[in-house]
């Protein structure tokens, strides 16, 4: 690892590294629990983001999943169709307003795919034991400024036209 001018820590190409290591051992768990359990990649990235939305308290609608996965509707729907058909989703009404639609992972799934979650949250608890609390919000600061970052980077991505994403 090399260090920045200042004699400080790593490097900002260092830092990137190290994400960019991350995020395909990240991807490489999810592509095996995609697996085990039938789900195409998209579907994992589905499942994800609908769970974490419903533990925000906001229910995702298959219309935010599809702008956040950038899917058609109509692609959209077939996901929503595997995951309800395998019991990973169930679409429901919002009380007070019956004509959304939220997703919801019903409480059987959450606890049948619990198994395979808990194994890596405890193995990463034990790898931060030795992190104090500042250096913990350090961290915590640092990955929400990264994801931010990779989320502004992917929407302009997206939007620029098709020939200028070669460049």
């Amino acid at each position: 690892m090399t260090h920045d001018t200042d004699g400080g820590g790593p490097t900002d190409r260092d830092l990137s590294r190290l994400l960019q290591n991350l995020n395909v051992e990240s991807d490489r768990y999810a592509e095996r629990f995609g697996a085990k359990h039938g789900l195409h990649r998209t579907d994992v990235n589905a499942l994800a983001l609908i769970m974490e939305a419903a533990r925000l308290g906001a229910p995702m609608s298959p219309s935010a999943l599809a702008k956040e996965l950038g899917l058609s509707p109509s692609a959209t729907t077939a996901l929503i169709d595997r995951l309800e058909a395998l019991g990973h989703v169930e679409r429901g009404r919002p009380a007070g307003d019956r004509r959304r639609v939220a997703l919801e992972v019903p409480a059987a799934a959450v606890e049948a795919n619990r198994h395979l979650f808990t194994p890596l949250a405890m193995a990463f608890s034990e790898s931060w034991t030795g992190f104090t609390a500042e250096e913990r919000a350090v961290v915590a600061r640092f990955l929400a400024v990264s994801t931010e970052t990779m989320k502004a980077v992917s929407a302009e991505a997206q939007d620029q036209p098709r020939d200028q994403r070669r460049r």
